[in-house]
């Protein structure tokens, strides 16, 4: 059996997205590492995922405005282009009905589906896809190849950061509730906080828009919390100015934290911190996974999971009264 990206992965001693990267991101990787990687991959016979004919595939997203999926469905196509792999694009507007119609049409038409932030139920995508080679990135899917990028550390680290910062009084901003990575996201902040002792007041859930984060700025101001993280960037922009023309002002009255670090955090006012995850290392992995599928290499049993960090700007402050570390 031809070798696969999981078995250079194992060889060189890397993770899997490690792996992938030294194809398809060499920039971000260590000159040492990517040749390691090369190394194995040589040793192996390993042919990039390019390699194995165009394919056409489909991608399924759950709102193509959202720049979280525009920058996803971007790494997907550079990774795509050395193969010339043809993708073909569905957008579901966050509609279960949608992703059920757009999956049962798209299986069995093309070479292979990669459905991102699936919103219907892990048994019934596997249903729907059938036989056709299935990966699915930010979400379940039963007997599938999956890439989650965990928000995990990213979170650890904000409610740390705020906690050093003296908030004892948080509220969280969920996403839609089908949302696989909001009920991920909305656990491990509820833990965390747990841990620590904080209060934490999640609010009614959103769209996962800046109008989300201006229809819950009232609720947030209303919980009496320091601090707020959201579901994501957009909501927190939107959080951002709802606070202002409230009143409230931020981050000296309330401190937000939004999670992806889109290219919006940075520009905000004022800057925006935020949960980096790896949003276009998704895509390029995915496809990698997807590929190899399509070359008759075996399909990945266990998810990989991409990290994530926080990147701290000026929408965090210390509370009223606590020195600012």
């Amino acid at each position: 059996m031809a070798a696969t990206l999981t078995d250079v992965a194992k060889l060189a001693g890397v993770s899997l997205a490690t792996a992938s990267r030294a194809f398809g991101d060499p920039a971000r990787l260590a000159a040492e590492t990517r040749q390691k990687v090369l190394a194995a991959a040589e040793g192996l016979g390993y042919a990039a995922a390019a390699s194995t004919g165009s394919r056409t595939f489909a991608v399924i997203v759950p709102d193509i405005s959202n720049a979280v999926f525009a920058a996803l469905l971007k790494s997907v196509q550079e990774r795509a282009w050395p193969g010339r792999h043809r993708m073909v694009l569905a957008d579901t507007s966050e509609s279960t009905e949608r992703e059920r119609e757009h999956l049962a049409s798209l299986a069995g038409a093309v070479d292979g589906i990669i459905v991102c932030s699936p919103r219907l139920p892990a048994e019934e995508i596997r249903r729907l896809a059938g036989q056709t080679p299935l990966v699915v990135v930010n979400g379940e899917a039963a007997d599938a190849a999956r890439v989650l990028m965990d928000a995990d550390e990213g979170l650890r680290q904000a409610v740390e950061h705020l906690y050093a910062l003296g908030h004892r009084r948080l509220a969280y901003v969920p996403g839609p509730p089908s949302s696989w990575a909001n009920g991920q996201r909305l656990a491990t902040v509820s833990s965390l906080c747990e841990e620590r002792g904080v209060e934490l007041t999640a609010v009614g859930n959103q769209s996962a828009t800046v109008d989300g984060g201006l229809a819950a700025a009232a609720s947030v101001v209303a919980s009496g919390a320091t601090a707020v993280i959201a579901y994501n960037d957009l909501v927190a922009v939107g959080l951002l100015a709802g606070a202002r023309k409230l009143g409230v002002r931020c981050p000296e009255d309330l401190s937000v934290v939004g999670i992806d670090d889109l290219d919006i955090a940075a520009a905000a006012e004022p800057g925006l911190t935020s949960v980096r995850v790896a949003i276009e290392h998704s895509g390029a992995v995915g496809l990698d996974l997807l590929l190899e599928q399509l070359a008759g290499r075996h399909r990945a049993t266990q998810p990989v999971h991409l990290t994530s960090q926080l990147m701290v700007r000026g929408s965090t402050f210390a509370v009223r009264g606590a020195s600012r570390p």
